[in-house]
């Protein structure tokens, strides 16, 4: 089974249809049986730009989509918006609820997938670097314990949970410890997220906590628009991720402006118990 994995998309100015359309045709070649997007869908939350987001969300059917809100699908400036209708937008055009669980079955039979997205934006506290409120990991301990037996367990946040590796600042969500104490009581197997717009293949323990790995945490780069940070500058990435009877393997992807399309950079292999 293989996973489409695609983040900060950013509809909007920063948009780059070129290489949307690209990743369309990567779809159409790969064929891969979900899609996850991690959030900023938008640029600044407008109802044309989340028009846009819709056309594209669509244009990746009739395969499962799993989405989530990112700080970018709130509007920043439209302060009374922000304060009282927030998602209103990502309500109507995306989908009427913020966390959400989906279940997904191999077309070939095989392990099945539980994906949970949690809404990581936080319009009021945190607005930039995101948070999750108790009843939202109290959701997905509910959502992960009555996953099916033998289930790859798959959380999707958009703000990433680890500070990427390749030595830029990128601060993780506050409040990330909390959450990352509670991947092994929910026996998470892979968290998605996005955000830093640069790809990060890792771990949930690092340095002083590396006394076992942890889990898989892997980040996608910014994947259609121009806002690529650090060592992705300008470029645009997205992940394959091939779920194996001994693990994981995450192939990461950098578009060829060159060759007009996305092409393997990196890759990692996740053995699992």
């Amino acid at each position: 089974m293989t996973i489409l994995h695609v983040s900060d998309v950013h509809f909007g100015k920063p948009h780059l249809p070129v290489v949307t359309a690209a990743l369309l045709r990567f779809v159409d070649e790969r064929d891969p049986e979900a899609v996850v997007v991690s959030g900023d869908l938008t640029q600044r939350a407008k109802v044309g730009e989340y028009r846009a987001a819709r056309a594209f969300l669509d244009d990746l059917g009739p395969r499962p989509v799993v989405t989530t809100a990112g700080n970018h699908d709130v509007p920043l400036y439209r302060v009374w918006e922000r304060v009282f209708a927030p998602y209103r937008n990502y309500r109507a055009t995306i989908a009427p609820e913020l966390n959400t669980v989906l279940d997904i079955k191999p077309r070939g039979g095989g392990r099945r997938l539980r994906f949970v997205a949690l809404n990581s934006s936080a319009p009021l506290s945190a607005i930039v670097n995101g948070r999750l409120n108790r009843r939202q990991l109290d959701f997905a301990a509910t959502a992960f314990r009555a996953a099916p037996e033998g289930a790859l367990r798959v959380l999707v946040v958009h703000h990433n949970l680890v500070m990427p590796a390749d030595g830029d600042s990128a601060p993780p969500m506050r409040g990330a410890r909390r959450v990352l104490n509670q991947l092994g009581r929910w026996s998470v197997d892979l968290v998605l997220s996005g955000h830093v717009h640069r790809t990060h293949l890792g771990w949930s323990r690092t340095g002083s906590d590396a006394s076992s790995d942890g889990v898989p945490i892997v980040l996608a780069g910014t994947t259609t628009s121009s806002r690529g940070r650090g060592s992705e500058e300008g470029r645009n990435s997205l992940n394959l991720i091939r779920v194996l009877a001994s693990g994981l393997e995450v192939t990461a992807y950098l578009y060829s402006t060159e060759a007009g399309e996305f092409q393997p950079a990196e890759r990692r292999r996740y053995y699992m118990e």
